[in-house]
């Protein structure tokens, strides 16, 4: 008989070297663990400035047999350094991964909010994220296939290229760079996309913006974050901060110059990125959820991961489920809505620490989704031709 899953909650500056070497050799070990998110260095680092961090250490009997870093905010838990941490879950040998409805009945949280949760899991959605796994010869052989398949794309971009030349002045990509000013100057611009999108500015909230700096400052062997970015004469069309470690490439925050977007300098940017760093022995580069049309130009794997919010039994459920529910209605325009709002919460409640500021986050998201949802019902103006 299996012994008990018991649960010690604890912050990760206390965790003993024994502890953290067995985090190290499971996520060397198990490829289900092989993204950057699940790195000790990453928690190490998300802990120090992650408002609520900790860590779950998961044991039967005297031996541990997972790791969970997480974020509380109030009753709910969160993955550790969320709405950013694109992958989650326990840290754990491959033969004994635990699933989220054993940590949710162990840890017992109000809610349990995971948008990307990777091992076994029954609750939620499935979501699909999407990879370009590169053979080993590298970039070149990559290309090669992907033009071949998919010529008129690529020939638009090798157009595009040539153009943002002729009109600006020779290209220049520079990869791996720690420049703060440069990752300030990224963070603008995300900011003020998600303002122009209506979405809640992830960056407002102060500690999001520190997390980026602090990751792109440390140094570690086989684990970083770093900067790209293209150059077009004397204009900076496009920026990129991504995580790596291992053989694995992780594109995280990309930005460009709005003005240039027939030129596709973001897109360009991510093919010379994924050029230099495959010199440097990179294979796998993560592009994150599927949807953007762009992308399946490039990907050629694919990863399913659990989208799931977990509640308590109980009054908040029934009330949540009620308010959802009337705002957007029954049936497949409803769900939708509903899952508008929970991401739009999600963000919201991992962002802001305080109450206020998830009460104006909570407000502003609301007011937003109303507003699309009743310009959908109303369909595009008529012009009335006399």
């Amino acid at each position: 008989m299996a012994e008990t899953l018991q649960v010690e909650i604890m912050k990760a500056e206390a965790m003993d070297p024994a502890a953290v070497d067995l985090w190290r050799r499971w996520t060397l070990t198990n490829p289900a663990l092989a993204s950057p998110y699940f790195r000790w260095e990453f928690t190490e680092i998300a802990a120090r400035v992650c408002p609520g961090a900790a860590v779950a250490v998961f044991r039967r009997g005297e031996r541990i047999v997972g790791f969970f870093p997480h974020q509380k905010r109030g009753g709910a838990v969160q993955p550790l350094g969320a709405p950013m941490n694109d992958y989650h879950g326990v840290i754990a040998a491959e033969d004994e991964m635990l699933s989220l409805e054993a940590v949710a009945g162990v840890l017992n949280p109000r809610r349990l909010n995971v948008p990307s949760w990777v091992g076994p899991a029954q609750a939620g959605q499935a979501r699909g994220t999407v990879q370009v796994a590169m053979s080993e010869p590298g970039y070149e052989a990559w290309y090669a296939e992907r033009r071949s398949t998919y010529g008129k794309y690529f020939k638009d971009k090798e157009r595009a290229r040539r153009s943002l030349e002729a009109e600006l002045g020779p290209i220049r990509v520079e990869a791996g760079l720690r420049d703060p000013f440069l990752l300030d100057r990224l963070i603008a611009l995300k900011a003020a996309q998600y303002r122009r999108s209506g979405l809640h500015d992830i960056f407002a909230c102060g500690w999001t913006r520190d997390l980026l700096h602090a990751l792109m400052l440390a140094r570690h062997e086989d684990f970083g974050a770093s900067m790209a970015v293209m150059h077009a004469g004397d204009s900076l069309v496009a920026l990129e901060f991504s995580l790596h470690a291992g053989r694995h490439y992780h594109f995280w925050f990309p930005a460009y110059e709005p003005r240039l977007a027939r030129c596709s300098p973001g897109i360009l940017l991510s093919m010379d990125t994924m050029r230099l760093a495959a010199t440097d022995g990179f294979r796998v580069f993560d592009f994150g959820f599927e949807g953007e049309g762009y992308k399946k130009y490039f990907v050629n794997a694919r990863q399913t991961v659990r989208e799931a919010v977990v509640i308590r039994p109980g009054l908040g459920r029934s009330l949540g489920e009620a308010a959802v529910a009337a705002l957007g209605g029954a049936g497949g325009r409803g769900q939708a809505l509903r899952n508008s709002l929970r991401r739009r919460w999600s963000t919201i409640e991992a962002c802001e620490a305080s109450s206020l500021g998830q009460l104006r986050g909570a407000a502003f998201a609301l007011g937003s989704a109303v507003s699309k949802a009743a310009a959908k019902r109303k369909g595009p103006a008529r012009v009335a031709h006399v």
